[in-house]
């Protein structure tokens, strides 16, 4: 563990709350029916393997970010993911309550140089400026994949930043099982999508801090974190390289870019034995998990414009129905950006 050197302190609340009190049981039951219910998945078929770390205990920023490393390594698995989540403290109606300031514990910091270029993935550029001015420091020789350090916001204490042990970040090496060039671009991902900035809530208990994790869909990585034009923007670079003229739409140099990353990275995971499905397999475990759920008399609450894969998405079930708006606690929520 490598924290920030801050130790001032600030008055503020305590963490904890009457939700305390809830038995682990019941909380594990929450935080699973939270996922069951969360509109924006698309892997809920799963929804009762999820995995309870109770650190509702912790009383201190330290014991948060190593309660976050443990979640890694578990829910890391030597890349047999595992889905897991650790809840934290609850807050009290006018509390602030313990806040993790990164989006996901896992995020490559993004570096804006004075001609307006980007290194590194935009969307983490604010946040990447605010730990700077924290005192983080930057490796020496920056690249578009260092990974940011946890910030653990507590009650009664400054934000700190902590770097992450490297053992807790498994990251995939990215190649193309026909193409040797695709090594060359020394593109990589980190292989435990943990959401680290949502509350948890849910009969009238509100966990500020509770971050998810599961297993990633390939076009998570490979058509959004890679290709949007608002993230790495690979296609043009990925199209370039196929010999394809960028210049023509009849071309479709987007989708055959988007084809050979997804290709790519979907390779990439298998090769390095680290759990990935792919938009289409997950599309079917989805409806599966509509069946199992109508079966059981529920409906199911939907995002259809989550739901459907960003790549090919009339080719998945998913995208042939609608799904029922009700947003049914529990739930994980978004919170307003803590910094």
């Amino acid at each position: 563990m490598q924290p920030n050197s801050a130790t001032a302190t600030i008055d503020a609340p305590s963490a904890g709350g009457l939700a305390d009190s809830l038995p682990t049981g019941a909380l594990e039951r929450m935080a699973r029916l939270a996922w069951r219910n969360n509109a924006r998945c698309i892997g809920r078929l799963f929804w009762e393997s999820l995995h309870l770390f109770d650190a509702r205990t912790v009383d201190s920023p330290e014991e948060v970010f190593e309660a976050c490393v443990r979640h890694l390594e578990y829910a890391s698995n030597g890349g047999r993911i595992r889905p897991a989540v650790t809840v934290f403290a609850s807050a009290g109606p006018e509390e602030r309550g313990i806040r993790i300031w990164n989006t996901q514990l896992i995020r490559y910091a993004g570096y804006r140089a004075a001609d307006g270029t980007i290194l590194g993935d935009p969307d983490q550029v604010a946040f990447t400026t605010r730990v700077i001015e924290m005192g983080w420091q930057p490796p020496r020789d920056r690249s578009a994949f260092d990974v940011l350090p946890l910030v653990v916001d507590f009650p009664g204490h400054a934000p700190r930043w902590f770097e992450l042990p490297k053992h807790a970040v498994l990251e995939v090496p990215i190649s193309h099982p026909e193409f040797d060039w695709f090594a060359d671009l020394g593109l990589k991902w980190h292989a435990v999508p943990a959401v680290s900035d949502r509350a948890m809530v849910g009969g009238g208990h509100r966990f500020t801090a509770a971050p998810f994790s599961g297993h990633y869909m390939v076009t998570e990585i490979a058509s959004r974190n890679f290709g949007d034009d608002g993230r790495y923007n690979l296609l043009p670079v990925i199209a370039g390289r196929m010999g394809i003229d960028c210049y023509k739409r009849s071309m479709l140099w987007k989708d055959r870019a988007l084809v050979e990353i997804n290709t790519a990275v979907l390779h990439s995971f298998q090769k390095a034995g680290v759990v990935i499905v792919d938009h289409h397999t997950a599309s079917v475990q989805f409806m599966q998990h509509v069946a199992k759920e109508e079966q059981c008399g529920r409906r199911v609450p939907g995002d259809w414009s989550w739901l459907v894969p960003p790549m090919s998405g009339s080719a998945c079930p998913v995208f042939h129905r609608y799904y029922d708006d009700a947003r049914p606690e529990p739930a994980y929520v978004e919170q307003g950006r803590p910094w």
